[in-house]
C-alpha cells in the first residue's frame, strides 16, 4: 500500500467530523473519495496533510508513519494537494505561478541569489525547463504568458494542479477539481488528470460531482464522516447506501 489510513477520527468539540476512517491507495491509482456536501471529504485531506491534527488514528505513507507531521514535512515527503479555492498569484503569469512554486526542489541560498552564483543560475534554468514541462502536461502551455486572473475557471483549477506538481509529489490530493466547471472544462480537466496518471502520478480525488468516477480505478464513499461504501465505480454507482446518501431513501428503494 502506498497510502493507508487507520481509524482516522477527528472531533470538533462533541462532533465527530470523521470517525474510524480506513482507506488504502496503491501506487499509480486514481482513487475517488466522494460523498455529499459536508460529508467530511476536505477534513480528511486536512488530516492527511497535517493541516489539522488527528484526534486519533494513524497515517502511513510509503511505509512511513507520518501521523502528526506538519504540512511542510508532509510536502517534503512527497504528498501534494490542491484546494477548492486555488491560492494563485493573480497578477503573475501562468508560467510565473508555476516557477514560484518550486520552493522545495531545488533550493538556492540567499547568498546564491544575491551573488547570482553558478548554482543559482543552474537551478533557475532547471526550474524554467520543469515548469514548461508541467504546463505542457496539464495542457496550459499555450496560455503560459497569460495572467492567472484572466484564465477561465477550469484553467485556474488546472493551474492549481500545476503548482502542486511543482513540489515534486509522488501522491497528489485533488480537492474538488471539477467544482463549478462547465462540460468543456470538465473534459479538459479529466484528460489532464489521466495524462498525469500515465506519467506515474498517484491520485486521491475528493469530489461530489459523480462524473469523477469515470477516471477512478476505485471509489471510496464517505457520509457523515464515516465510510459507507468502497469498490469499483460500477459497484459504487449501484450501491443502495450511496444512492440514499445522494438522493434520499425513496430513490434507494
Amino acid at each position: 500500500m502506498f497510502l493507508e489510513t487507520k481509524g482516522l477520527t477527528k472531533y470538533f468539540g462533541g462532533l465527530a467530523a470523521v470517525s474510524q476512517f480506513d482507506m488504502w491507495v496503491n501506487e499509480g491509482e486514481i482513487v475517488g473519495l466522494i460523498g455529499p456536501n459536508g460529508a467530511g471529504k476536505t477534513t480528511l485531506f486536512n488530516l492527511m496533510t497535517g493541516v489539522i491534527r488527528l484526534t486519533k488514528g494513524q497515517i502511513i505513507f510509503d511505509g512511513k508513519d507520518i501521523t502528526g507531521k506538519k504540512p511542510h514535512q508532509v510536502a517534503e515527503l512527497g504528498i501534494g494537494r490542491t484546494f477548492q479555492l486555488n491560492p494563485l498569484f493573480a497578477n503573475f503569469t501562468v508560467l510565473e505561478n508555476v516557477r514560484a512554486s518550486f520552493h522545495l526542489h531545488p533550493r538556492s541560498s540567499l547568498l546564491d541569489i544575491y551573488f547570482n552564483t553558478k548554482k543559482y543560475r543552474r537551478n533557475e534554468a532547471y526550474i524554467l525547463e520543469q515548469s514548461l514541462e508541467i504546463l505542457q502536461l496539464v495542457g496550459l502551455d499555450k496560455v503560459k504568458d497569460d495572467l492567472a486572473k484572466n484564465l477561465p475557471h477550469g484553467y485556474q483549477k488546472m493551474l492549481g494542479m500545476a503548482r502542486a506538481l511543482a513540489t515534486k509529489p509522488r501522491l497528489l490530493l485533488l480537492d474538488e477539481p471539477l467544482g463549478g466547471m462547465n462540460p468543456d472544462e470538465i473534459d479538459f480537466t479529466k484528460a489532464a488528470i489521466k495524462k498525469t496518471q500515465q506519467q506515474g502520478m498517484t491520485f486521491v480525488v475528493v469530489e461530489h460531482n459523480m462524473q469523477i468516477m469515470d477516471l477512478c480505478d476505485r471509489v471510496v464513499v464517505i457520509n457523515f464522516g464515516q465510510k459507507i461504501a468502497e469498490g469499483l465505480p460500477k459497484e459504487v454507482r449501484e450501491n443502495k447506501d450511496v444512492i440514499q446518501a445522494y438522493f434520499g431513501r425513496e430513490h434507494a428503494a
